[in-house]
């Protein structure tokens, strides 16, 4: 029997989002994690704010916001904003009613300086590690680490030489005529006048030229968590170097650790520093390097090594989580401190959902 179109059925109704939410959501594990998290940093953000004057919206909302964002594939805050009035998915995972007026866009763009002030997307993230470390879920003794390229918010139009005189106005302001053909381009020669902090990198031969920032994680393997994100400049050092940075900081102790990684780990320098912290590099051979590889059979004939190799390609799986759904494939802010502060959310993301899954299947 064909229904009947409804065009009213009821004048008012008692309902709210909690009862729209499935009981078996994947989104109410993740927000139990969530809010023990940011109930741990509630001192962090009394010292954020004035005691007098308007009240601001609550940061709780604005990193629960941030991580719908990441979890959800919004592509701006202007457009979550927008979602927020209609969506009771969001509503109760941000503790709002049916009737509460949706924020406006602008107020993650009037609290991001002051976030950043104080380092709360770092702690944030340390929080959901400790929470998976408590769980646990990670692994105190094998590691992994990689990096990768995230574009910048820049265009290669603003790559323009350091020098160049700007008496002459373009003849389009928001897009001008840029001729490159034989013009030879570096980091040393030229700059981003969008965002300075950018460089021109490639991923590899053959591979185009970008305006980017690098990203570098430390995985722990038994899982595939993240133990740390970090954003760096895209130098041709970056990756090896916030991966000695990282394993110097977050793995201290006396017990050895071993700590894998792809081919371009494979230096004598980064070996040797890796020795030096009591950290086994189980990285890939590159025997078609100057000198052959860093490391040799006394390292490669052990199984841990081979399970290393095996397991170490996770991590591409994070970087494709994060640039696919994570959206994190471009930045959408300048600077590498809001690059870095956008970063962490997203990891944080990742790892409450693996959390979560991993939780549910034990």
């Amino acid at each position: 029997m064909r229904g009947v179109e409804t065009k009213q059925a009821t004048m008012l109704t008692l309902t709210g989002p909690e009862k729209r939410v499935p009981a078996d959501h994947p989104l109410r594990a993740i927000k139990v994690l969530v809010d023990a998290a940011l109930a741990a940093l509630s001192k962090d953000f009394d010292r954020m704010y004035s005691e007098v004057g308007r009240p601001s919206i609550a940061p709780e909302r604005l990193l629960k916001a941030t991580l719908l964002m990441a979890l959800y594939t919004v592509r701006s805050e202007r457009l979550f904003c927008e979602q927020l009035d209609y969506n009771l998915l969001f509503r109760w995972f941000l503790d709002m009613d049916v009737v509460e007026p949706s924020f406006d866009h602008s107020t993650f763009s009037a609290n991001r300086s002051r976030l950043l002030r104080h380092d709360v997307a770092r702690k944030f993230f340390e929080q959901v590690v400790t929470q998976a470390r408590t769980l646990g879920l990670m692994s105190d003794e094998h590691f992994t680490v990689d990096g990768t390229l995230i574009e910048a918010w820049a265009s290669l139009k603003s790559f323009r030489p350091k020098n160049e005189d700007k008496t002459d106005p373009p003849d389009d302001p928001g897009n001008p005529t840029v001729n490159f053909r034989g013009e030879k381009r570096s980091n040393e020669t030229h700059q981003s006048t969008t965002d300075p902090e950018a460089r021109l990198a490639k991923k590899g031969k053959g591979k185009e030229a970008k305006l980017a920032f690098n990203a570098n994680a430390l995985m722990e393997n038994r899982n595939g968590l993240l133990v740390d994100f970090r954003v760096a400049l895209a130098t041709g050092y970056a990756e090896r170097e916030s991966a000695i940075s990282m394993v110097d900081e977050e793995l201290p102790g006396s017990n050895r650790v071993t700590v894998a990684g792809d081919k371009g780990f494979d230096t004598k320098d980064f070996v040797a520093r890796m020795r030096e912290m009591n950290a086994t590099p189980h990285v890939a051979q590159n025997e078609k390097a100057r000198g052959g590889s860093a490391i040799d059979s006394r390292t490669t004939r052990h199984p841990g090594y081979a399970v290393s190799q095996k397991l170490r390609k996770l991590i591409e799986e994070i970087f494709g989580w994060m640039k696919t759904v994570g959206n994190f494939r471009r930045t959408r802010y300048r600077g590498r401190d809001r690059t870095q502060q956008a970063g962490y959310f997203v990891a944080a993301a990742y790892n409450l959902l693996r959390i979560t899954r991993l939780v549910a299947a034990a």
